[in-house]
């Protein structure tokens, strides 16, 4: 993978949405809300007929039963739809320069920024553009690269998983669509921001494609104007990497705290090709999120790096799993969790091996520092495979702050609270290593200080 280079940012091909109140009655998940976003929507008749059946399935569905086991662990029941309205256009633009944390002392090569589903900047170097990569709004995408918009789109997200992968299907708005050609190079990050007012709504949709020999970096963050925000994300995101390609996805969540966060996230990795996805989630009151990497040429490797950290009465759901389709691939999935106060996560990975998929290399690891007593993790690994010649490893860890170890700091000199944000920086220090971006190593390390409080 190319290193992450010193930037600043080229304003070319630069596109301002005009940002303005449609209405004053805002549009519901509902029948008239989706006539409404579809009347406003220039797209094309394949992609309207996916919305129309999706948004039919939708309706027909039942919100997931809390006895299935995919979601026995997260109540949902004070979850309502209704308090929340689908994407409308604002009436004024939030200042937003201060909430991203990827960029800073980076040397972009573009970016897109959303708030409330609504496109408000979206830039690309002419360099780039030069080169045949394309990086702009999904809806622009779709006509102008309308064939391949349609090979690819909702290719591994399954719109009928549940009821909110139709609603977001059928909603979706304000997505963004990055195209890297053949043999093609990108060594200056693409940055993408998503950003949520208080009480807003979030349907974006992303689609990375990375053809055969190409390689790029993608630093995508998730963010709300305020630290307490309300509001709702029924999240989508596909990486379609060709073979030979590299790709290196960061995916940094801090949605307000009473936000409610659900998403499906699939990688299709191809012959001799490389991902490393890293993923940070610190925000939201409820997160149910299902990440999954297919490794579906030979010899393909990816590599996911996950931080979770959560306090107050957060639930951070991650299900994760490592599919392996074809031989000789490698997968290696490493999650760290802390939880402070009374908040929870959940881990379920798995690593499914195909009966054709012999010489799988599959590690997978969930270890969680608890750091209240009344904070709760639960780690569920699993193993599902058919194959015969095969090296799957799989565990976790749940334990304490060592209370010996608070003890020696303090000898020396360090109170109590320094000494907690000391071992619980190094207890996140394996996936900082791991990860090959400078700013986003710094970013994380930052934003989870900040979170470490003193008990007693």
């Amino acid at each position: 993978m190319p290193a992450a280079a010193p930037l600043h940012i080229k304003s070319n091909h630069f596109t301002d949405h005009s940002i303005k109140m449609t209405s004053t009655t805002l549009p519901a998940f509902d029948a008239t809300g989706f006539d409404a976003l579809t009347a406003g929507v220039s797209e094309p008749d394949w992609l309207k007929q996916l919305r129309r059946e999706a948004f039919e399935h939708a309706n027909a569905m039942q919100w997931p039963e809390r006895r299935s086991e995919e979601w026995i662990r997260t109540d949902i029941r004070t979850f309502q739809l209704s308090k929340f309205h689908a994407p409308v256009a604002l009436e004024t633009k939030p200042e937003t320069d201060t909430i991203h944390q990827l960029v800073d002392g980076v040397d972009l090569g573009g970016r897109i920024e959303t708030i409330d589903s609504q496109i408000t900047q979206c830039e690309l170097s002419d360099e780039l553009a030069a080169k045949g990569v394309v990086f702009c709004s999904l809806s622009d995408a779709a006509k102008s690269h309308s064939e391949l918009v349609r090979e690819h789109l909702f290719s591994t997200f399954d719109p009928d998983h549940d009821r909110f992968a139709a609603l977001h299907t059928a909603f979706e708005k304000g997505g963004q669509f990055l195209y890297v050609p053949k043999n093609v190079v990108v060594e200056q990050p693409l940055h993408i921001g998503s950003i949520l007012t208080d009480g807003g709504s979030d349907t974006t949709h992303t689609l990375i494609v990375i053809e055969e020999g190409a390689q790029a970096t993608v630093l995508h963050e998730y963010n709300s104007v305020d630290s307490k925000a309300a509001g709702l994300h029924l999240g989508g995101v596909e990486l379609i990497q060709k073979a030979n390609s590299h790709l290196r996805y960061v995916s940094l969540q801090e949605w307000g705290h009473k936000t409610y966060h659900f998403a499906q996230q699939k990688a299709l990795v191809g012959r001799d090709a490389t991902l490393q996805w890293t993923i940070a989630a610190m925000g939201s009151q409820l997160s149910k999120v299902n990440q999954s990497v297919d490794l579906i040429g030979k010899r393909a490797e990816c590599q996911v790096n996950g931080v979770m950290f959560t306090e107050a009465r957060q639930h951070l759901a991650y299900h994760t799993q490592q599919y392996h389709r074809a031989p000789d691939c490698r997968s290696d999935f490493l999650y760290k969790s802390a939880q402070q106060d009374q908040s929870r996560s959940v881990w379920r990975g798995m690593i499914k091996v195909d009966p054709g998929a012999q010489k799988t290399d599959g590690y997978q690891r969930n270890d969680n520092l608890v750091l209240s007593e009344a904070a709760r993790a639960d780690s569920i690994p699993g193993l599902e495979i058919e194959a015969d010649d095969v090296r799957c490893t799989h565990g976790s860890t749940t334990a304490k702050v060592d209370e010996e170890q608070i003890f020696y700091a303090r000898c020396r000199g360090f109170t109590r609270k320094e000494a907690t944000r000391m071992i619980v920086i190094g207890f996140f220090q394996q996936i900082f290593d791991r990860i090959s971006i400078e700013s986003v190593r710094d970013a994380l390390g930052d934003a989870i200080a900040r979170q470490v409080r003193e008990y007693d």
